[in-house]
């Protein structure tokens, strides 16, 4: 049984007349009529009743006429969803940022992108770089969002924005009167960071700057997410060193400086092989929001 002798019978079955059905498909009547008597001898039962003044369905006919056109429009929906999809518009993307880009770019790329591709159903994952880059590496992730990317094998990236570190203390802390802190002056204090595993190419960053100050790392304390560091630092357990765009996020007890020496932290947009059309789409919304100056503080 062929595709084409299903159409073939809907046709004539609605039309009900075999000259009408020819001119509706575009095709001539004799192999109309041959594909839709094949299938009858396929199926084993006649589903016209011809006479030479009319065209009926039999009962068989009747009953194949409803499955047969409900299996061609749910052919047809299936194909125009595939298409939709190839072309980036339908579809389901899993997404993985770092927390930090929930404080800059993210927000603006989801919103406009959801703007523009309604259809395509966002997940979205807070991860560190290095869970991110194991989601991609095994097909988990669609699109990441790291800092700091380590060259990994098969992880393909660009650049989304730069941005400087600054240290994050105690707003009882002996530096944080400053209108910016020295480096020099870290040597000693405690650090609340993140694991090296999860971040390393951010520690790495870190521990370039500090050495560039003649610091060293003495981190006493390593978590996760940055509401957590945020958190410790106000405790008084130590204090940090996050992306500018932390300090958009408001804690009592704690003050944001920049650092003398103005060390920067990049943020890529990454993803692993080929990427589809609606993943494209939503890079490309995370590099436009990447290239918009950040909002204003409120004052």
């Amino acid at each position: 049984m062929e595709l084409r002798q299903l159409r073939y019978f809907l046709a004539v079955a609605e039309e009900l007349h075999f000259g009408r059905a020819a001119a509706r498909l575009h095709v001539s009547q004799p192999p109309l009529s041959v594909a839709v008597k094949s299938l009858e001898k396929e199926l084993g039962v006649t589903l016209f009743e011809r006479t030479s003044r009319r065209v009926g369905l039999t009962p068989e006919g009747e009953a194949f006429r409803a499955q047969v056109r409900e299996l061609l429009e749910g052919l047809d929906a299936a194909v125009a969803e595939l298409s939709e999809v190839h072309r980036g518009i339908r579809g389901r993307l899993r997404i993985g940022y770092v927390s930090s880009a929930s404080y800059s770019i993210l927000p603006r790329a989801v919103h406009a992108f959801q703007g523009r591709f309604p259809q395509v159903e966002l997940t979205l994952s807070p991860l560190t770089s290095a869970e991110q880059l194991a989601g991609l590496a095994e097909g988990r992730l669609d699109v990441g969002i790291v800092r700091d990317l380590v060259p990994t094998p098969g992880v393909r990236r660009e650049h989304v924005l730069s941005e400087g570190l600054v240290a994050v203390l105690p707003e009882r802390h002996r530096l944080a009167s400053h209108a910016e802190v020295p480096i020099a002056e870290l040597v000693g204090e405690p650090l609340v960071l993140f694991p090296a595993e999860l971040m390393p190419g951010y520690l790495a960053r870190i521990t370039e700057a500090l050495e560039s100050g003649g610091a060293t790392m003495d981190v006493v304390q390593r978590t996760v997410h940055q509401e957590t560091v945020l958190g410790l630092v106000a405790a008084g357990v130590g204090l940090s060193i996050l992306p500018e765009s932390v300090a958009r996020l408001r804690m009592p007890g704690v003050v944001a400086r920049p650092l003398d020496a103005r060390p920067t932290t990049e943020l890529s947009v990454v993803w692993h092989g080929t990427m589809g059309a609606a993943a494209r789409a939503f890079a490309d919304h995370v590099l436009e929001a990447g290239a918009e100056p950040p909002p204003s503080e409120a004052t």
